[in-house]
């Protein structure tokens, strides 16, 4: 054996961790013990909108994947309610256990402790049996790191062993009666119930469109920090929210506008301390005699709360106030960057005319209609310092960068929110993005395909530098264009995460013509049917066969129209089903997800969710349905996916330290 500096170094570095012929020997033989493993179920969630009370039950119930593994065990033993029953302490432990807790007190009074241990026991029994089904694909080692600290040697010590035996059935009654004993049981069950949600989904992903309309996407945000394993592709309502937090005065505007349209001001004001007085206190000011009916918020459309008429009024009164500041600032956008070509978005000239169905625009002077009022410069200003320091979005924010990007290649999948720009004839289309040019100055050069989402990615995270003393006078701009570029990534016509005509914020407020809201999509959205072209695609992300496959949100599946999830022969599956409320008079459903197991691809269509409190009390889930099944052509195991193959180098690494210690060239410890 020959081995270059190089290699060695690496090798005696390994040695530290490996220290001696056995050592790397048995990891040798646990990596490839896990290499012949079934690969992990990845569960796929797309354009949730702040639903959080859906999502976080989605997430629990591993959308159907828990009740079909109860159902496998006990569709012949326990029937449909105590299926129904299992299923919902399973998702909700404690709080079903509370409930219980009180009903047993009301029925037994007395024989209150002696009814509620037998519960405890049959509960014992059933999750322990579920909690082992959950685990029957993973190595002791990985359910260990996912069983909580002090319960983790007595779980293992369970669902290792099987009660049909005599004598190791008495083993196990005597844990469990051990349990009881030391008050234990309540907390046990809890402990198990978490455990199965945690092995049931081995990898989440988060295919976009976290923000806006509904009511609690920092609740989401929250969950997904403590989630054990998650990556997330931006969308471009998410873009928006990191342009806003980057001090991008358009995004603010937009976000605070959106949050005003859905009457969720809760996010804003509570969730991220955004200070919305002096937007209230302008607004209330300057059109206190305007009805602002085309800005009547969407209460019941996703938003956390409803308002009486007077506070629904102002919110009305400030939608308007910051839908004229927005198109306001955006025009300086525009200005700014004339290669964005974006000139056909600027209408507030329009205002002077009679050709609107609103008259009343007491800030825009005919004259100069894109220049903010002295009072509406104040609230901009006040309202992009106010998203900068918000610590808490700040802290989120700073999430999405860790584990988010652009796109994703994953076990064969391309994750991306919207779209691959194309042009009609099914090209790549170029697309302008911000650089520093070979004569130092900043300017845009154009990209397509992989390198237009790697060039994307690579600016959205210079947006989020702070400048400083010590950046070129170049590097500077380039942040500044940067961040500018944050507000075209969310509305701009030949942004990937858009990819429409144009957003038609002004039109859907101020024109009655329905022609005029009209936002054509691009090529992508026409062509994404074709077999040729979604293989096309695949190929520039470097991926291929009858395995791969494109998955896409943005655009809600009409299934009550007879859309399908399902494009372009399996190739392109999109799961943007509805979950948002506002869409789902239109969907007809709440949203389709996706689970990819190790025998394929499932589609779940989802039925709305009533409520967290409903599925507790009621024992309401979210009824799901699988429609589709994509068998993939094999069994894929461990060694067949991306982690897989680091797994597999590294088997390669130690069986070159073996060599080195077995021919004396790295001693031994």
């Amino acid at each position: 054996m020959t081995t270059d500096n190089n290699n060695l170094k690496f090798l005696q570095l390994l040695s530290e961790k490996f220290p001696n012929q056995p050592s790397v020997a048995t990891e040798i033989m646990n990596l490839n013990a896990i290499l012949s493993l079934p690969k992990g179920t990845e569960h796929f969630l797309a354009d949730i909108h702040g639903e959080y009370e859906a999502f976080i039950h989605v997430l629990k119930n591993a959308s159907g994947g828990i009740r079909q593994k109860v159902n496998d065990l006990f569709s012949k033993t326990l029937t449909e309610n105590e299926i129904d029953q299992l299923c919902t302490l399973i998702y909700y432990p404690q709080e079903s256990i509370n409930l219980l807790k009180v009903s047993y007190a009301q029925r037994f009074k007395e024989n209150y402790t002696e009814e509620l241990n037998k519960w405890y026991l049959a509960t014992l029994d059933k999750i322990i049996k579920v909690c082992r089904k959950s685990g029957e694909k993973y190595t002791r080692s990985k359910v260990r790191k996912s069983l909580p600290p002090q319960y983790s040697y007595i779980i293992l010590e369970l669902m290792h062993e099987k009660s049909s035996d005599a004598n190791k059935g008495k083993y196990i009654r005597s844990i469990f009666d051990s349990i009881l004993e030391q008050g234990q049981a309540e907390d046990f069950i809890v402990a198990i119930s978490n455990t199965i949600q945690r092995l049931v989904v081995d990898h989440l992903h988060i295919v976009g469109d976290i923000y806006d309309r509904g009511p609690g996407p920092e609740v989401i945000v929250e969950k997904l920090i403590n989630y054990h394993k998650v990556d997330i592709q931006w969308g471009n309502h998410d873009l928006l929210w990191m342009g806003a937090a980057c001090g991008n005065k358009a995004c603010c505007a937009n976000v605070v506008r959106i949050s005003l349209r859905y009457a969720n001001l809760d996010t804003l004001e509570n969730a991220y301390g955004i200070n919305l007085l002096p937007l209230a206190s302008f607004a209330s000011e300057v059109y206190k005699e305007d009805p602002c009916l085309q800005f009547k918020p969407k209460m019941g459309s996703g938003g956390s709360e409803t308002y009486d008429e007077k506070n629904a009024y102002l919110i009305a009164q400030m939608q308007k106030a910051i839908s004229i500041i927005q198109f306001k600032v955006e025009s300086q956008i525009i200005a700014k960057h004339p290669e964005y070509m974006m000139d056909d978005r600027n209408l507030l000239h329009l205002c002077s005319g009679n050709t609107l169905n609103d008259k009343n625009f007491p800030t825009v002077n005919p004259e100069s209609p894109y220049t903010l009022t002295p009072e509406e410069q104040t609230v901009i200003d006040q309202l992009a310092e106010s998203f900068i320091r918000s610590e808490r979005l700040q802290r989120h924010i700073e999430f999405f960068y860790k584990v988010g990007s652009m796109y994703l290649v994953c076990n064969k999948n391309l994750l991306c929110h919207a779209s691959v720009p194309l042009t009609k004839d099914g090209d790549f289309k170029e697309v302008i993005v911000p650089q520093i040019l070979a004569d130092g100055t900043v300017g845009v050069e154009k990209f397509y395909g992989k390198s237009l989402y790697d060039k994307i990615d690579e600016i959205v995270r210079v947006a989020h530098i702070k400048p400083h003393s010590l950046e070129s006078s170049a590097k500077v701009e380039l942040i500044r264009s940067a961040v500018d570029y944050m507000w075209y990534l969310w509305c701009g016509p030949d942004s990937p995460l858009f990819d429409k005509s144009a957003m038609k914020t002004f039109e859907r407020y101020f024109m009655d013509d329905k022609e005029s809201h009209h936002e054509e999509k691009g090529y992508y959205f026409k062509l994404r049917t074709s077999e040729e072209i979604c293989d096309k695609i695949l190929k520039e992300f470097s991926l291929e066969g009858p395995d791969a496959h494109i998955i896409n949100g943005h655009v809600p599946v009409k299934a009550k129209e007879g859309e399908f999830p399902l494009k372009a022969g399996g190739k392109l599956m999109v799961i943007d089903g509805g979950f948002s409320r506002a869409y789902q008079k239109s969907t007809g459903i709440a949203g389709y997800t996706l689970i990819y197991n190790s025998q394929g691809l499932h589609i779940v269509k989802h039925n709305p969710f009533t409520s967290t409190l409903s599925a507790i009390e009621n024992k309401d889930d979210i009824e799901s349905v699988t429609v589709v099944r994509e068998p993939l052509s094999h069994r894929i195991l461990v060694r067949e996916t991306d982690n897989g193959k680091l797994l597999q180098s590294q088997v390669e690494d130690l069986k070159e330290l073996l060599k080195a210690y077995r021919l004396g060239i790295i001693k031994e410890k």
